[in-house]
């Protein structure tokens, strides 16, 4: 692969990832992985439909008031409707409102689409391009163009299809993005279509692929091949039916195996990955390509006695370049490389092979088997940390606390009690405090009984709180994983708590996001 263009990474997690079945994000879980993938150095970060949804509409507040050092953060919507004037569309409008950089348009390219569902003509849909770009050109923003359908349309219609891109063009776009918007092609079909596309503009084109074939990682390399200088994907594949173009796949074959430099730190890939898998709830996918557990593990006798003497043997990558480590499955001979690198993160030196490393290790795979995972609750992690290190003093010692539920007079449940009494230093603090479920009463009466301690403790809340089911097969006896995320206004944390107990479960998670914070906000770990 000679002469290749630079590429830039498009990321649409947050909107096309978002059309994924069984995949979701709230306001907050939104603006976190657009600050993970600013920092790894992502060029441009989709948010969403400003036009669909209040949630899009929230984030997009948000991302305006904050300053993104790598990304543009980009809204997304669609062209003019037919027969109706552009700076009349309020869809339009709302992407002037987002007050984004960047702004990509979707149109329409196939013919059977513009005729049967849009139930326009030819004419009126180019128009309908041209008048769009042209209008948020004149407004400042930088224009995306997502020729939708671009492939399938060029099949039985190239005549047509280079005129919807040409007309994008004229009327101002940066770049023509050429979308398989089904997923159904090949890759030697999508390399001829788009270098025919870039042939027709005089330059490159962005590549927008689905992977309902399973190709849609080979056809973004195919386009590349030909010429496209930017691909949009989502982080672990999410998206529309099967799921898009998996940038966790795409960025190091582009970066470490076709040579071209993205400017990405893809030694936090793995990191990122799994960051996101967490936050969006669902089950890391082991056998993903470089960040998958099981990317760089060997357990076959054959395989093990060769890696173990020469790495490359069976391994196309060294694993650090992607964050992720070698794992003999019939050993202990693994680990260290992760605790370094999120230690390092956090601010925290340890050295490779020192008996703290050995430890937290130790205790990690322990907590790991228990249901653990630390990916998306950096709080958790940093604390287990800090507690081997001796910098760790609990906050306070808990005597015991209870929930209790009550009924209305109609037989619903109405309230949740909760009791806590806790010991800080000498004193003893019994509180009750109700709540709409038994972790807001809990959080309630810890915060209760806390607060004559720490008395800043109320400009911490809860964002976010999501429950795993870790072993679904033992039914209710499941062991249960808590994700909680809290907030004081400027930063934003993680962390989990794991038992057999959803209760207890979502109460070593709130212990935890507290004790961070006044570690964090007074520099002592009790009020003794």
């Amino acid at each position: 692969m000679n002469q290749l263009p630079q590429v830039t990474i498009y990321d649409t997690t947050l909107r096309d990832g978002t059309q994924g079945t069984g995949i979701s994000f709230s306001v907050l879980d939104k603006i976190r992985v657009a600050e993970r993938l600013d920092a790894f150095g992502v060029h441009y970060i989709e948010g969403g439909w400003p036009g669909s949804n209040p949630k899009d509409a929230a984030f997009f507040a948000e991302a305006s008031q904050r300053v993104w050092k790598n990304a543009k953060i980009t809204a997304f919507g669609m062209t003019r409707r037919g027969k109706a004037k552009v700076e009349e569309d309020a869809q339009v409008q709302l992407l002037l409102d987002a007050k984004t950089p960047a702004v990509t348009i979707v149109g329409k390219t196939w013919p059977l689409h513009v005729i049967e569902v849009f139930q326009v003509t030819l004419e009126e849909n180019l128009s309908m391009i041209s008048d769009t770009v042209a209008y948020l050109k004149s407004h400042g923003r930088e224009v995306l163009y997502d020729a939708e359908h671009f492939f399938d349309s060029f099949r039985e219609d190239p005549e047509y299809s280079l005129a919807t891109i040409l007309a994008a063009q004229k009327a101002g776009a940066d770049l023509i993005v050429l979308c398989d918007t089904n997923g159904g092609c090949l890759p030697e079909f999508v390399e001829e279509v788009t270098r025919r596309a870039i042939e027709a503009l005089g330059r490159p084109v962005g590549i927008h692929t689905h992977n309902d074939s399973g190709l849609g990682i080979a056809n973004a390399l195919a386009a590349v091949r030909a010429g496209a200088c930017q691909v949009q994907g989502t982080i672990n594949g999410y998206g529309e039916r099967v799921g898009n173009c998996d940038l966790t796949t795409l960025m190091p074959n582009l970066q470490i195996k076709c040579g071209i430099p993205l400017g990405l730190d893809l030694t936090r890939l793995k990191e990122l990955s799994g960051f996101v898998d967490e936050l969006a709830n669902v089950q890391h996918n082991i056998r993903a390509p470089y960040v998958g557990t099981a990317a760089f593990t060997h357990k076959g006798g054959l395989h093990v006695h060769a890696v173990q003497k020469l790495a490359r043997t069976y391994e196309h990558v060294d694993p650090s370049l992607v964050g992720n480590e070698r794992v003999i499955s019939i050993s202990d001979m693994s680990g260290q490389s992760n605790v370094l690198a999120r230690a390092e993160a956090l601010g925290l030196e340890l050295k490779k092979g020192s008996p703290v490393v050995n430890a937290v290790l130790a205790e990690v795979k322990r907590l790991e088997s228990e249901g653990y995972e630390f990916e998306a609750a950096e709080a958790s992690f940093e604390l287990l940390i800090r507690q081997f290190l001796g910098q760790r003093e609990p906050l306070f010692t808990l005597e015991e606390y209870h929930c209790s539920f009550r009924r209305n007079g109609s037989g619903l449940w109405n309230k949740t009690e909760a009791t806590v009494r806790i010991r800080v230093g000498d004193q003893i603090e019994y509180t009750v405090e109700e709540g709409d479920g038994p972790v807001n009463a809990l959080d309630a009466a810890l915060r209760k009984a806390l607060r004559p301690f720490y008395p800043q403790i109320d400009s911490i809340r809860l964002e976010d709180y999501k429950v795993r089911i870790i072993n679904g097969q033992a039914g209710t006896a499941a062991r249960t994983r808590v994700l909680i995320t809290s907030t004081d206004g400027h930063d934003t944390w993680g962390t989990v708590g794991v038992s057999d107990n959803i209760i207890e479960a979502s109460w070593l998670a709130l212990v935890d996001g507290l004790e961070h914070w006044v570690r964090r906000s007074t520099g002592s770990h009790a009020a003794h």
